[in-house]
């Protein structure tokens, strides 16, 4: 039996709450309560205090001794809380983070993260690294990102405000607070980041970006540095890309059947423009990947101009654009395009020269695959023409475009079903279905209490027919494409994720968060 539901049995048991411990369930403040050591040492947690009652987490609300103990301590009377240990030690860590700092708090797996290739550190950095080892800044920068790493974060925040510093990791697309560093930590913080960024620690006026790389449990993780001068600080946001979480396999990218047959089927075409729009962050770049992973052999030439290359993959010739020596999307695809391809992907379509340049790669005989920021499939055939692509051009070339978003998926740990309401299935149409069942998480310490946790795409694709060409030719409008598209046998964004719905695996509130429907 899992350990919660253990400790669940026990708080109806003993008439003591059962809480599943997250940042913003307690008050950093009152940890003041209790001596650290004292804390760490009875294994609980001051969660707050209402006028002389002190609510404390424990693993043991019976134990008498630790109760007159604290009771002396803090002069309080005392609340008890039931809560998983390691949930405990975690939070402990957490709400002593903002006043005394002991390094022992710190997990003892952060010695298993290494950086890698940390050579030709710029700048002094023999006071950081001195002052470091006599401090938890070392330990703590290497929790911060393990933590990251052990919670599928995409994203590392680090801001620092007038009197207090925060933590967010972004996790399946939202934010979350995990932690309050010392505020006089924080410089600190950033320059051991910048360290092994191999950046000035000594520029502070001005944004800088770099690369990190760590091993960690056996795993290579590579992560993108960005600082930012605020007004009280640096913010760092450090973009974390986990190679051994992501999917290259195309049948693991969750495509529908239908979207999955057609997509593969254009990947077989010989020549063509290909696109995947979306916003940013919606996984356009994981889809183009597990499209040359399928499309990989070595019988073909596949090239990339990608900027930065984010995976690298074996058999693909991959080339990263650098702008400060005049390497641009343009200048390299169109070298590119003298190395006898087979295969290019473009990272995105930026501007009117590549997407000319890729245009004309397409009509030439080569399979182009790019991305595009657009609301939807349709959208992309609009921008193109804005960007100047002539329309008689782009209908030869194109031979189809998916939109895609990402959704948060259902919980398993915390997942429950429930029959549909009248009213939904009257609104959507599912009375030839019976009795519809729908699933919502609860909430719980696994998915910080969202009810989500992991995400799944939902997709939108269509193929470029002669209907379609002729309308693009005679340079129709949006709604003409848009009319013309809904006609035809392609389900939309909207109605992709309610199957999803139905299938059990998201809600609909997230997919009216995601989606607007037409």
């Amino acid at each position: 039996m899992p350990e919660h539901e253990l400790l669940q049995a026990l708080s109806t048991q003993l008439g003591v709450p059962y809480l599943a411990m997250r940042a913003g369930l307690f008050d950093p403040a009152i940890s003041e309560a209790l001596p650290q050591d004292m804390a760490r040492r009875l294994g609980v947690l001051p969660m707050f205090r209402i006028g002389n009652e002190l609510t404390l987490a424990t693993t043991d609300p019976q134990s008498m001794p630790v109760a007159d103990e604290i009771e002396r301590a803090s002069g309080c009377r005392l609340r008890w809380v039931l809560a998983a240990a390691e949930a405990i030690q975690k939070c402990l860590f957490e709400a002593y983070s903002g006043s005394a700092y002991d390094p022992d708090l710190i997990d003892g797996n952060t010695v298993d993260l290494e950086v890698i290739e940390n050579a030709g550190i710029a700048g002094d950095t023999t006071t950081i690294d001195e002052m470091a080892a006599g401090s938890p800044v070392i330990n703590l920068v290497n929790s911060i990102i393990q933590r990251a790493i052990h919670d599928n974060a995409s994203d590392i925040h680090l801001e620092l405000f007038r009197t207090k510093a925060r933590v967010r990791f972004r996790i399946d697309g939202v934010l979350y607070e995990v932690m309050n560093p010392r505020a006089d930590l924080f410089p600190a913080l950033v320059s051991r980041l910048k360290v092994m960024a191999n950046l000035d620690i000594a520029e502070r006026r001005l944004p800088q970006d770099g690369r990190i790389q760590v091993s960690t449990k056996g795993r290579t993780v590579d992560l993108r540095f960005s600082s930012l001068p605020g007004i009280y600080g640096e913010k760092v946001v450090l973009r974390v890309l986990d190679k051994g979480s992501t999917v290259l396999d195309l049948h693991r990218l969750g495509l529908a059947e239908g979207n999955l047959e057609r997509f593969r089927r254009l990947l077989a075409r010989s020549h063509g423009l290909l696109l995947v729009t979306g916003p940013t962050g919606s996984g356009k770049t994981t889809t183009l990947y597990g499209a040359i992973d399928h499309l990989r052999s070595i019988e073909k030439n596949i090239v990339t101009i990608e900027d930065p290359v984010e995976y690298q993959l074996d058999i693909i010739n991959q080339n990263q654009v650098n702008e400060a020596v005049g390497l641009t999307f343009p200048r390299i695809l169109r070298h590119v395009l003298r190395q006898d391809p087979d295969i290019i992907m473009v990272g995105e379509i930026r501007d009117r020269q590549t997407a000319e340049i890729a245009v004309q790669a397409a009509l030439t005989g080569h399979l182009v695959l790019s991305t595009l920021h657009t609301n939807d499939a349709v959208g992309a055939v609009a921008r193109l023409v804005d960007m100047g692509v002539e329309p008689y051009l782009l209908s030869s070339a194109l031979i189809g475009v998916m939109a895609q978003r990402l959704v948060r998926r259902i919980c398993p740990e915390c997942r429950t079903t429930s029959i549909a309401p009248p009213e939904l299935v009257e609104r959507f149409g599912w009375q030839a279905r019976g009795q519809v069942m729908l699933a919502r998480g609860r909430g719980c310490r696994s998915c910080y209490d969202s009810g989500y946790k992991g995400r799944l795409a939902i997709h939108e694709l269509i193929e470029i027919d002669r209907p379609l060409q002729s309308l693009i030719v005679a340079e129709a409008g949006y709604e003409a494409l848009s009319d013309h598209v809904r006609q035809g046998p392609t389900p939309g964004l909207f109605i992709d994720g309610i199957e999803r719905v139905l299938a059990g695996h998201t809600t609909l509130e997230e997919i009216s968060r995601v989606v607007l429907q037409d």
